[in-house]
Formats: structure tokens, C-alpha cells, sequence
């Protein structure tokens, strides 16, 4: 969870001076209650922090979502609560505010063709059930598109702006279909309901087929073509029967797909997705980014056939590809700033390319790349809190040994390494180690305030690893800690404190560890292995016992994550997870604990940290507990993420730093 933006130190100092305690059914456990915020144990935050905190808190980005039909770009940043639509039509230009909402807006998908106008999602204090709307750019009307109750993603347009693709629950509440609506009636239809989880990829040019794809885990999706006017689905054969495929495309003319895979070449197995295309008359097949040893994606081509453009993902960096067509050769680029690729699109006309860039000192802002003459502009300057840039802490990436070998040498676990700066000598620094989720996301170098604040003000070291699951890292790599293997990631962080101990400007005795999602239940089963090596933890919207989490978690993700975690209805299954359960083993974890948490999350349900947090109570351990009822999977609102930003960091004074 990033820090982000902050209310004036004036305005939080006067709402904790109105606080209104109730007592809590728990002994000695104050409740507090104030508007959407629910506390327990949270002290009042010192005045002298929230206003050293408070200009980190006020750093934004702003992410590239699409061209309009105009030459503008579509943008995501926030200026007031929450993300909101805008648009940018020259370099540096005004951001004009389009959407307006308390809830932020997704999805934004700009419209082909002769549309003028965008859609986007918005859901409901976070529930994550997304109702896709049309904004029209003309009348700068909104109109509601889909049906307000179900979970609807991914809204795809045909080339010409006729048709519009998306998935959606709507059928059952459990199985994401997809449906296609004709976009001058309004009237959807399904065009998938073979259950499971369905995505659209790309229409075809004349808009007769759809190709679309079978989510089953990180390493495995299944791909097929749809004839929209029979209704017929054809899959596509699999080579090794399971792989990893996404970023399916159309060529120009109908005649070929481009596509991302790991599935083996001549035979011999792939551990990284390349990028490739598929001859649909003869069946032949070209591998476009052998040369690359990294996992590519976020294909797409340009709408005059000209250009196609892939991103890599090496060691955590992005880098952006070109290539001509029909002779994929390179084009050659102007230099970007080193950092992580977002959005990244062709305008309508193919001449220039809008790519947003998050760096380790700078949030997201968006690049123009005009392609015939290479030059690169910047069209947007996102704010930094008034704070110099200069001043900023950049990673930088190590690699420490862990418990098991790779090819007879022991197996390294990367990780980012923020160090403050002008450290004095023989001056030991505390440490935080901040762990992602997922369990297949990656940690990047992006713009992180959180360690920015903890280096820079705090005086914290902070280490940002890439334990064993997590994807960038090859095919072997992510799958390391499936099901019964799920404690090895784990054993990784106890590795990563063996390091620490070693490091002779690092402080092995004053560790904590932080994390969300699937990193809270690795903060919690870290404090369950190693709390005698871990001073304090923060677990945000955690999972605390995977039997109950698979059992609670809504509907149309339970049998996603039973493919990464294992399904407890197995009895030998269930038996892992109730030896590794942090709720069945709360009596290990004896240090304090601070666990955040929205209402409204359909992914890890609330209950997991209710439960939690009375387990480790119940062994006699002081335990920090903040939930918000108008959010969901992390914090999205700007009040909300302050508020949690600035306990945080009163709990790593008080836990690990000391007065």
C-alpha cells in the first residue's frame, strides 16, 4: 500500500480531537468510531508526524488509458478523494477534469471509430463489482451500460466502434461470460457461457470474430476464436497442453494473430512468454522476441497496420519494443526514463505512441514518442508533495542466498534496497520489509512514498523482495510455492533476515514486516515462524486461515485461487492448510501486530481479519485494528489512505523505531 496524499494538518488534528470512544466487547480494547472509520487501539498520531508526512502524502501520477478521437490523451490522476477521469490535448497542457464521482473511475477505454467519448467502470465503496458506463464527450452526458448489479470488466470496442465487448457475472453471479453489446441499441448478448472466468481480447477488422481467452491461473489460460455470427467457439490447440498465452491480436488483415506464450518452442520448454505470430491460411509460426530472455507483453498494434509495440519486463524494468510491419523489424526509439511501462497505446492515426512511465523517484506520468521524427515529450508533470525529487532514495536491486540450490549453487531471491542516505558510521538502521501480494505479482521499482518517507524522514532501511511465486522470474520460478510448497515463501524471508544480520549498517534486531493481500498472510506466517527475529507487523486485508478465506471469498474468484493455493474440499489439502493457518497457529505470533482492512472486500473477506485479530489478542498480544466501511481491497479514497499512512507510521515509532 502506497502513501498518498493527506487532508491538511489542521483538519485531522481537529477530527482526533473529536473522537467518541465506546468500549468493545474485547477487554481492555477500545473502539473508536467515526464516519466509515472503525478502530481499535489506535492511539492519536502526533501532530509533529502528520505534518512531516503530510507532503508525501500529497504526491499523485497519472496514468495513460487511451487517445481520444481528437489527439488527446485519456488520462486516470486525482485532484481531490479519489482517481478521476481527464484529458491532456498538448504537451504539458491543462488537465481537464471529466468525471466527477466519490468512488474512483477504471476501466477508461477510449472509443474508436466516429465515437467520440469513453467508457469507464465505477464500482461501490470498493465491492469491485464494476458497472460500465458511457461518457460522451459531446453532450458530456454518462450513461449506465450495464445492468448495476453484477461484476462487469473489460470493455473492448470493435475497430469500428459498432460493438463492445466485456465479461460480466451477470448470467449466474458465479461464471464470467462474455458478452458483446451492439453499441447503437444498447442490447448485449452473451457470446461465452462455458463457466469459468472469460475475457475478450481483439475483435476481428471486419468485426465478424472475437478472440477470447480462459483464465485459469497465472500459468495457465486457454485461447479460442468466436464466430459472432454463428455463435461458434473454436480453442485453439495448447502446445504442452498448459501454458501461459495473453495479448492475442489481430493482424491488419484478418490473416494472422500476434500473441504472448510460454508454451515450448521445437519442443524444448520455455521458461519466459514470448512474443509470437500465427499464420492462420498455413499454420505457421514465428517467435518474434527470441532474442529477449524476459516475459514480454502488452501488445498492440497500430489501426493503420503500420507498427506493433511489446513491452519486456527485465529484472523488474520495462522496456519498450517497436517493430514495422509487415517485416518486423526494430524501429529505433528515443530514450525513455529507466522505469516501469504502464498504458501504453498508438494514436489513432499510428504516428505517435502515449506511453505512461512510473519511475523510483517519480510517479506515473505520460510520454508522447512521435515515431517519425524519435522524439520524446513529456505531456504531463504529476506532483511530488512540493518535496525535491533530487532528494529521493533510489533502490537498488541485491540478491541474497535462501534455503535451497538451483543448479548446485544456492538459489538467490531478488529484492529492492532502499537505503537513506548520509547514514552516520557504525550507525545501525531499522528495517522494513515490505512484501507484495498477489501471490504472482512482482515488486518493481516504482514510486514507492511509503519507503521514501521511512528513508528519507524515519531513518528506515527498506527492502522490497521477490520471494519465491512471484512472476518476472520464469516460468519454474512462479511456480515454486503452489499449494503444499506455500511455506517455502516464507522460509525465503527467513533467508532475507539471515541477511540482514550481515549487513553491518542494518540492525537485525529492529525488523518489521508489511505487506497486503497475500503479502498479509506472509507478514502473519513471517510473525508465526520468526517473531523472535520480527519486532512488529502490518497486515492490510490479509489472509489469515486459507480454508475460511476460500470459503467466504466471492463467488467467481474461489475457484481461481483453489488453482494457485490448492483446494481445501481435498482432505490432504485441508490438512496443509490447517498447519500453516496463522488463525490455527495465533499463539506463534508474539509481536505487535497492526492489521488494516476494507468492509466491503470480495477478495479477502473482512472476516479474515476479524478473526485474526482476535486469535492474537486472545494469546495476550497487543494488536492495532483499522477497518474503513466504504473500501474494499486496499484504500482508495484519499482521506481514508492518509489516515491508515499516518498510523502506520505512528506504529513503526512506537513498535520499531522507538521514541
Amino acid at each position: 500500500m502506497s502513501l498518498r496524499h493527506a487532508l491538511s494538518v489542521s483538519a485531522l488534528a481537529l477530527a482526533f480531537a473529536q473522537l467518541a470512544y465506546v468500549p468493545a466487547h474485547a477487554q481492555d480494547v477500545a473502539r473508536t468510531e467515526q464516519g466509515n472509520r472503525v478502530s481499535e487501539n489506535v492511539p492519536a498520531i502526533s501532530p509533529e508526524l502528520l505534518e512531516r508526512l503530510n507532503r508525501y502524502q500529497n504526491t499523485r501520477g497519472a496514468g495513460f488509458a487511451g487517445w481520444t478521437h481528437d489527439g488527446c490523451v485519456l488520462i486516470g490522476t486525482r485532484f481531490a478523494e479519489t482517481t478521476q477521469a481527464h484529458r491532456v490535448c498538448q504537451p504539458l497542457g491543462m488537465r481537464e477534469q471529466l468525471t466527477f464521482y466519490p468512488e474512483p473511475v477504471n476501466r477508461l477505454t477510449a472509443a474508436p471509430g466516429g465515437l467520440n467519448g469513453f467508457v469507464f467502470g465505477k464500482d461501490v465503496g470498493g465491492n469491485e463489482f464494476w458497472q460500465l458506463h458511457w461518457f460522451d464527450l459531446a453532450s458530456r452526458q454518462v450513461s449506465l451500460l450495464t445492468d448495476g448489479k453484477s461484476r462487469n470488466d473489460g470493455p473492448l470496442f470493435s475497430h469500428d466502434g459498432k460493438q463492445l465487448a466485456y465479461s460480466s457475472t451477470v448470467r449466474n453471479g458465479k461464471d464470467t461470460d462474455v458478452w458483446v453489446m451492439d453499441f447503437a441499441t444498447r442490447k448485449p448478448r452473451a457470446v461465452v457461457t462455458e463457466g469459468g472466468s472469460w475475457d475478450a481480447a481483439d475483435f476481428s477488422p471486419d468485426g465478424k470474430q472475437l478472440l477470447v481467452s480462459k483464465f485459469v491461473s497465472a500459468s495457465e489460460t486457454y485461447p479460442g476464436l468466436v464466430d459472432l455470427q454463428t455463435g461458434k467457439l473454436e480453442m485453439f490447440p495448447v502446445d504442452g497442453g498448459k501454458a501461459a498465452i495473453s495479448d492475442f491480436r489481430f493482424a491488419k488483415d484478418g490473416r494472422a494473430v500476434y500473441f504472448v506464450s510460454d508454451e515450448p518452442i521445437d519442443g524444448k520448454a520455455q521458461e519466459f512468454t514470448s512474443l509470437r505470430r500465427h499464420d492462420l491460411s498455413n499454420h505457421k509460426m514465428q517467435v518474434l522476441s527470441a532474442d529477449i530472455p524476459w516475459d514480454v507483453g502488452g501488445v498492440s498494434l497500430s489501426q493503420d497496420g503500420k507498427h506493433l509495440l511489446f513491452v519486456s519486463n527485465e529484472d523488474g524494468i520495462s522496456k519498450l519494443h517497436v517493430l514495422s510491419l509487415p517485416d518486423h523489424k526494430p524501429v529505433k526509439l528515443p530514450e525513455l526514463p529507466i522505469g516501469v511501462i504502464g498504458g501504453v497505446d498508438f494514436s489513432p492515426d499510428g504516428k505517435r505512441i502515449a506511453v505512461s512511465i512510473n519511475t523510483a523517484t517519480s510517479p506515473s506520468d505520460v510520454y508522447v514518442i512521435d515515431l517519425g521524427s524519435r522524439q520524446l515529450a513529456r505531456w504531463t508533470r504529476s506532483e511530488v508533495g512540493g518535496l525535491d525529487s533530487s532528494q529521493f532514495v533510489t533502490p537498488t536491486l541485491v540478491r541474497y542466498p535462501t534455503f535451497d540450490q538451483l543448479d548446485g549453487k544456492p538459489r538467490t531471491i531478488p529484492a529492492f534496497y532502499y537505503k537513506p542516505a548520509n547514514v552516520p558510521a557504525g550507525k545501525k538502521l531499522p528495517v522494513v520489509i515490505q512484501i507484495h501480494g498477489g501471490p504472482e505479482g512482482q515488486a518493481q521499482p516504482t514510486f514507492n512514498a511509503t519507503a521514501q518517507f521511512l528513508a528519507n524522514e524515519l531513518g528506515v532501511a527498506v527492502l522490497v523482495p521477490n520471494v519465491r511465486g512471484s512472476s518476472g522470474y520464469g516460468r519454474t520460478y512462479l511456480g515454486l510455492d503452489n499449494a503444499e510448497k506455500r511455506e517455502d515463501s516464507v522460509k525465503d524471508i527467513g533467508s532475507l533476515l539471515d541477511w540482514i544480520a550481515k549487513q553491518p549498517e542494518l540492525d537485525a534486531q529492529r525488523v518489521g514486516v508489511h505487506g497486503g493481500s497475500y503479502g498479509g498472510y506472509m507478514v502473519l506466517a513471517s510473525l508465526m515462524h520468526y517473531s523472535d527475529r520480527i519486532r512488529a507487523g502490518v497486515d492490510i486485508v490479509g489472509i489469515s486461515d486459507f480454508t475460511t478465506f476460500l470459503n467466504n471469498t466471492e463467488a467467481y474468484r474461489r475457484d481461481l485461487r483453489r488453482a494457485e493455493y490448492g483446494d481445501e474440499r481435498v482432505p490432504e489439502m485441508k490438512a496443509v492448510f490447517d498447519r500453516i493457518s496463522p488463525l490455527k497457529n495465533a499463539g506463534k505470533i508474539r509481536s505487535p501486530l497492526f492489521v488494516a482492512q476494507g468492509k466491503n472486500d470480495p477478495r479477502v473477506p473482512y472476516t479474515e481479519a476479524e478473526q485474526i485479530v482476535k486469535a492474537v489478542r486472545g494469546n495476550g498480544q497487543p494488536v492495532w485494528f483499522l477497518m474503513f466501511n466504504d473500501e474494499g481491497h486496499g484504500f482508495q479514497k484519499k482521506a481514508n489512505a492518509d489516515y491508515f499512512s499516518a498510523a502506520t507510521m505512528e506504529f513503526w515509532r512506537q513498535h520499531l523505531i522507538g521514541k
